[in-house]
């Protein structure tokens, strides 16, 4: 019983570690702004891309893919949504309602999948497919939440036409497109420690500029809202998704990338893409602060329920 606790804590004490690491680095003004944001981008735009890259260029493309795994993630992301849609409308301020939604659904599901994945099993496991399962429907329907939640202008072709374009130009998936073709082609790889090198920052540097992106000073006023999602985020979709997977016959790596996709905190993206839409964010803020603290122990109870029951 204590090695499958031990088992657990190091794949997730060591993630965040580094998030208390990057506030700390915070509190004594050796990060600022300015400098985690420009970490923000280099990571998002750069080095998780290379990461994945990595991961599905090295790898047996045609072993590793698995249709009804990508289908089985996109199908349950759907549902998340539907399932936070039909709860948003308990609350009576319509204004909230987007925030919450999208706060029940969208999950740091590179950044923490590639980390807890990596501490596990020395690799991103079958991170990558998730991520083409579950990403895509991540940002075309929080695009279509906010703008439905605003009720100004609608869906217009325009707004449609750029969502899909933001889709199809986003790093992680560009990465992940690549690795798979990359993969495919039997030649050797050029320069792979060049890659390696910068891919291998990701994490730690993702997980710093997170936890330097909080501000507890934020008043989370809106606390219904804020826990219920939180709770769902990190407890519900887990308990529903989790079973079912494990009753297809998905285990170990499989099982590790639905219970990020699941259950990992939700995404700090999900605050700036509300506020870039006119929301006022609170929501969002107390959602992406609350549901990353309690992750460090709800991940890790799930881990080690998992790994008792021999699924990991």
């Amino acid at each position: 019983m204590i090695e499958n606790l031990l088992f657990c804590l190091n794949a997730t004490v060591p993630i965040f570690l580094l998030m208390v690491l990057g506030y700390f680095f915070k509190a004594i003004n050796i990060f600022n702004d300015e400098l985690t944001k420009g970490i923000n981008n280099f990571v998002f735009k750069i080095a998780l891309p290379v990461l994945v890259y990595n991961e599905l260029a090295t790898s047996e493309v045609e072993e590793l893919w698995d249709t009804g795994f990508v289908l089985f993630c996109f199908m349950a992301t759907l549902a998340s949504i539907l399932i936070g849609l039909g709860i948003s409308f308990l609350f009576k301020d319509k204004a909230i309602r987007p925030e919450f939604i999208q706060g029940t659904y969208r999950s740091s599901a590179a950044l923490l999948g590639v980390g807890i994945a990596t501490n596990l099993y020395g690799s991103a496991g079958m991170t990558p497919l998730m991520i083409i399962g579950a990403v895509p429907l991540y940002n075309i329907s929080a695009v279509v939440v906010l703008t439905a939640g605003k009720g100004e202008g609608g869906l217009t072709p325009k707004l449609i036409r750029k969502t899909l374009w933001g889709v199809a130009t986003n790093p992680i998936l560009i990465g992940v497109f690549l690795g798979i073709i990359r993969g495919l082609i039997p030649v050797a790889i050029l320069l792979p420690k060049t890659t390696y090198y910068v891919g291998s920052l990701a994490t730690p540097l993702g997980l710093m500029a997170l936890g330097a992106s909080f501000n507890f000073k934020e008043a989370i006023t809106k606390i219904g809202p804020t826990a219920t999602a939180t709770m769902l985020k990190l407890v519900g979709f887990c308990a529903l998704w989790i079973p079912i997977a494990v009753a297809l016959g998905y285990t170990h790596e499989k099982l590790i990338a639905i219970l990020i996709m699941a259950g990992s905190p939700t995404t700090v993206s999900s605050f700036v893409m509300a506020k870039s839409m006119g929301y006022n964010g609170t929501v969002s803020a107390g959602i992406v602060m609350l549901t990353t603290i309690l992750s460090a122990f709800t991940l890790t109870l799930w881990l080690y329920i998992l790994k008792t029951m021999c699924l990991i």
